[in-house]
């Protein structure tokens, strides 16, 4: 599976959630979940500082035998979610790789550690996810700079790391960088992130516009990261509805330096599939010349019909 330039990072990879119809209770996730998720080193950098991860988590319960009167237990139990994230590090020699290779790891690892995953959503609930969120970004960024002060040859490494977390109708967004998110739906492209950058921070003071934002010399410089010479200091986190037939991305810079918002839209548009949009978008960005790492991440959600409506028409915007 060789792109353009016939030297690819990581092979294409793919993850499919199919229907089950076995008995459940109706609380699992209505939506059905494709990804995809491609990486490549673009035509011009010699190394991948990009990382990415699609996975699927739950909890369950599968009643094997019992002495209970048929009804009093479930014969079967899910709860389903799906995370998806991509990060871009930054650094000399080895150490973006690191980074991002590590701020993925960890994340993963402090989630596996929590003794109760928020799985079935109230507003309360949804609140405490949010609020943990940011102190898990806080953790990620705390062991970056314990790895720099026990290995002072990757001093200066960070990285960037965007995370979306479906469960049920909820999408939840939490954001540090300049590494993107994107929700397609009903022919309309919205971007969920907001760049942490020097230019962005222009923009919204109404010194530039968005147009000359494209090509600031500073529009590269972030302001805020996971793992750098400064603290972390933001942790951009939002909530959304979401609803069958929402196509979402996430790339790393090296998509959206060479490809506009436009062309994103098309794309994701007229995906066939999760796949053929990610090699679609990593195809034109090398097509552009390619001047950095390429990462890219496509979701397509789709009713469950073992699950109940999933609200085809529409869901709440954050």
């Amino acid at each position: 599976m060789a792109t353009r330039d016939g030297d690819e990072t990581q092979p294409l990879k793919v993850m499919r959630s199919e229907p089950d119809s076995r008995p459940r209770r109706p609380y699992s996730s209505p939506l059905l979940v494709d990804a995809a998720g491609l990486s490549h080193r673009g035509a011009v950098r010699s190394d991948n500082q990009d990382h990415y991860l699609v996975a699927r988590i739950g909890r369950s319960l599968d009643t094997l035998i019992t002495s209970l009167p048929d009804g009093e237990v479930p014969d079967r139990f899910d709860e389903t979610g799906y995370v998806m994230m991509v990060a871009d590090g930054m650094g000399g020699a080895a150490a973006g790789e690191v980074a991002s290779r590590m701020a993925i790891s960890t994340l993963v690892n402090i989630f596996l550690d929590i003794p109760d995953w928020i799985m079935r959503l109230d507003d309360e609930g949804a609140d405490e996810l949010m609020r943990r969120a940011v102190g898990y970004y806080r953790q990620v960024d705390q062991t970056l700079a314990k790895r720099v002060e026990a290995e002072p040859e990757l001093s200066g490494m960070g990285t960037t790391m965007t995370v979306v977390y479906s469960v049920g109708r909820d999408l939840f967004v939490a954001h540090a960088g300049d590494s993107r998110a994107y929700l397609f739906r009903n022919g309309r492209l919205q971007q969920l992130t907001r760049d942490h950058t020097h230019v962005q921070m222009l923009v919204d003071a109404g010194t530039i516009t968005h147009e000359e934002a494209a090509t600031h010399r500073l529009r590269h410089v972030l302001t805020n990261v996971l793992g750098g010479s400064a603290e972390l200091t933001d942790v951009d986190i939002d909530r959304l509805g979401l609803a069958a037939h929402d196509r979402l991305l996430l790339c790393t810079d090296g998509l959206t330096e060479v490809i506009g918002d436009d062309e994103i839209a098309e794309i994701l548009g007229r995906m066939k599939s999760p796949e053929v949009a990610c090699r679609s978008l990593v195809d034109l960005a090398l097509a552009r010349g390619g001047p950095d790492n390429i990462t890219v991440v496509a979701a397509r959600f789709s009713a469950d019909p073992g699950v109940g409506d999933a609200g085809d028409s529409g869901a709440p915007e954050s």
